[in-house]
């Protein structure tokens, strides 16, 4: 038995939507519902999970504008991100109509997250990290026994997370970076917002940004 990971592509922006399970008890979590929630839940049904929670890294409507349209559906908690992300879900509204994305609703997590906070899915423990510079709120989820790093967009495959938008800070970005992700052992597994998994000891090697 062990924890599993489904990842599903979603919008226009083929952000990584993340479905955690565990194979034991079938609690799941999904991470980052950015939208096609009947695609997200349709996946639950399929693989007969008990959805438990949303877990959100940041902001960002790719990573949050499908959250309203699975809690109507499902009353669950939804967890994250840090609350100085708070001024990007309450603009919602108009970012995604600016994105041409369906129009979404303002809301408030059941639970704002920070540093040293831990989520379970089934018996696997995730430990939130507050890594601000792509956004000021944003937190990534640290699965140490499997080996997981979920990273939304701070650090992707051989590259990181922009910083010229609204509360981005380049600095930030990467001092965090360094301070708190490349100190966890080298074969983590790093599931990024967009694109490809990484892992630490690779990026340490081949990101030119982190040099």
């Amino acid at each position: 038995m062990a924890l599993q990971m489904k990842i599903i592509p979603v919008t226009a922006f083929l952000q990584n939507a993340a479905l955690l399970w565990d194979d034991e008890s079938h609690e799941a979590v999904l991470t980052d519902t950015g939208g096609e929630a009947k695609l997200l839940l349709a996946e639950v049904d399929r693989l007969q999970l008990k959805l438990q929670a949303i877990w959100l890294t940041h902001g960002h409507l790719d990573h949050v504008s499908g959250v309203n349209d699975i809690t109507d559906q499902i009353k669950l908690p939804v967890f994250g991100p840090h609350q100085n992300d708070n001024y990007w879900l309450e603009a919602l509204p108009e970012v995604t109509a600016n994105y041409g994305f369906p129009i979404s609703q303002p809301f408030t997590p059941s639970r704002w997250l920070q540093e040293g906070d831990e989520l379970k899915v089934g018996q696997y423990l995730f430990k939130v990290l507050h890594i601000p510079g792509h956004t000021p709120g944003h937190v990534v989820f640290y699965n140490q026994e499997n080996k997981l790093l979920i990273a939304g967009d701070v650090l992707f495959r051989e590259t990181v997370g922009r910083t010229d938008l609204p509360g981005g800070n380049h600095t930030d970005l990467i001092q965090n970076i360094q301070h708190k992700l490349l100190t966890l052992p080298d074969d983590t597994r790093i599931l990024p917002g967009h694109g490809a998994m990484t892992t630490i000891g690779h990026e340490k090697q081949y990101n030119l940004f982190l040099r």
